[in-house]
């Protein structure tokens, strides 16, 4: 009885071998064939360009891709609803991938396809348009966005603005506008890549700049410390100083940071300042030795702020932080102008019929005068000494139309109509109301010993107010 259960679970034993290696030879032949198959065939699973081409030879697999790519359309979205769908052919599209494909079946080893049932894997080929079709499509979508982002709400970087008394950050803020450059980049990827559509709103303009950038913050308190500077013009003799509402107008940052003055905000500062104190259009205020303040007319020792010149010179004095007295870029006809009259001048009083010469605060000479008579009255205005000569002859007409020629020894003309000072040996007494009736034909008429002190003490270039 032993012997027959023996004998029973021998023969079972036997039995499950063999159906063991049967199943085993069915599954190795079946693996084997299956192997032989993809030996010209891609493995299962092989995706390109996301279109599955597994099991297909490389013919067959060029077919499928050249068909999906040529007749699938390709979506554009804006505004979320549909703004075009384009055929790859109708952009040109021909590309002939065999050869890339021969590629990827050449790396692929025909026994591993069980395994690559499972993984699978991810190619991309590139794709060939016609440009000029491309770049008209991508220049049209640029087009339509920009259209689209009139009507949208721009993206804002954060950036610094003054808050009651100091420069604050503000922070950014996101729009719903389209980055034009961002959406044309994708849309020529997309087409590339061999994706079907493109979405433009996943392209919102981003901020470049946020709150919490580092240099934002340094840029603040540079801000802040530029708004507070102490700056002073020096101009007509007075203190003009750009108040700290003025500074913090100007000062502003562009998307690098940068701090910078509105420009046009300086120069419509520097414009009003003109108006008000250039001498071209303008009396001067003079404290004068004996009527005290005066009003001097305009005259040809005259300026007016270079106002280009000294926008550009004015911000980068700002820029450097540190507090300033100026005294602004001018523009004149006389070489070496002043904005102010300074300490060095004469002093032509025709009210008093009297002549200083100033030289660093100090009178260094004075004399009566006769000026010229009411009908060829001296001009009032501020002048300068145009140049110096002796022994000259002075020519013009008398009242009558008769000619005159009147020698000088000492020659000092302070205009352009002819009108200077020199020696007069005619006269025979000088000041008080001789002018009525002796005075000049325009010219300053002094005394020739008084001439012989003032002619070598008196420079080319010294300005002359005559009032």
């Amino acid at each position: 009885m032993r012997g027959f259960e023996t004998d029973f679970f021998q023969d079972k034993k036997k039995k499950i071998i063999i159906i063991s290696l049967v199943v085993l030879l069915v599954v190795v032949s079946f693996y084997s064939f299956k192997s032989i198959q993809y030996a010209d065939r891609l493995l299962p699973k092989t995706k390109v360009n996301s279109i599955n081409v597994g099991g297909l030879t490389i013919n067959q697999a060029n077919k499928k891709i050249k068909t999906k790519f040529s007749e699938a359309p390709f979506a554009i979205r804006l505004d979320n609803t549909s703004w075009r769908n384009i055929k790859r052919s109708d952009l040109g599209w021909q590309k002939d991938h065999v050869k890339e494909l021969a590629g990827i079946k050449q790396q692929q080893n025909p026994f591993a396809w069980g395994l690559h049932f499972f993984t699978g894997s991810q190619h991309q080929l590139s794709s060939t348009y016609d440009q000029a079709q491309v770049d008209q499509l991508v220049e049209g979508l640029g087009m339509e966005i920009l259209q689209k982002n009139t009507t949208r709400i721009p993206t804002k970087n954060a950036t610094i603005e003054w808050k009651k008394d100091n420069f604050v950050i503000v922070p950014e803020k996101q729009g719903t506008t389209i980055d034009v450059a961002a959406a044309q980049k994708a849309l020529r990827k997309n087409l590339e890549n061999g994706k079907n559509s493109l979405n433009a709103e996943n392209y919102y303009a981003q901020p470049i700049l946020t709150k919490k950038d580092s240099g934002l913050r340094k840029r603040k308190a540079e801000m802040n410390q530029l708004a507070k500077l102490e700056a002073v013009y020096t101009i007509s003799g007075k203190q003009v100083k750009i108040s700290t509402d003025e500074l913090r107008n100007w000062l502003t940052i562009n998307e690098q940071k940068e701090i910078s003055l509105n420009q046009d905000e300086v120069t419509a500062y520097l414009t009003k300042l003109n108006e008000e104190y250039n001498t071209k259009n303008n009396p001067t205020q003079f404290s004068s030795t004996r009527r005290g303040n005066v009003a001097v007319p305009v005259g040809i020792y005259s300026w007016s702020i270079d106002i280009p010149a000294e926008v550009k010179a004015l911000s980068a004095q700002i820029l450097e932080g540190q507090n300033f007295s100026r005294v602004p870029l001018v523009e004149s006809d006389v070489p070496n102008v002043q904005t102010n009259i300074g300490n060095t001048y004469v002093e032509v009083d025709l009210q008093n019929q009297y002549m200083w010469y100033y030289k660093d605060g100090k009178v260094n000479f004075e004399t009566d005068i006769v000026s010229g008579k009411p009908s060829t009255p001296t001009p009032p205005g501020i002048n300068y000494v145009t140049s110096k000569s002796t022994d000259q002859v002075l020519r013009g007409l008398n009242d009558d139309g008769s000619k005159y020629a009147s020698p000088v020894r000492y020659w000092m003309p302070i205009d352009k109509t002819g009108v200077g000072i020199h020696d007069s040996d005619w006269q025979y007494a000088y000041g008080g109301d001789l002018w009525l009736y002796r005075g000049s034909h325009g010219c300053i008429n002094t005394p020739p010993a008084k001439m012989d002190e003032l002619y070598p003490m008196l420079e080319v270039g010294t300005p002359v107010l005559v009032f």
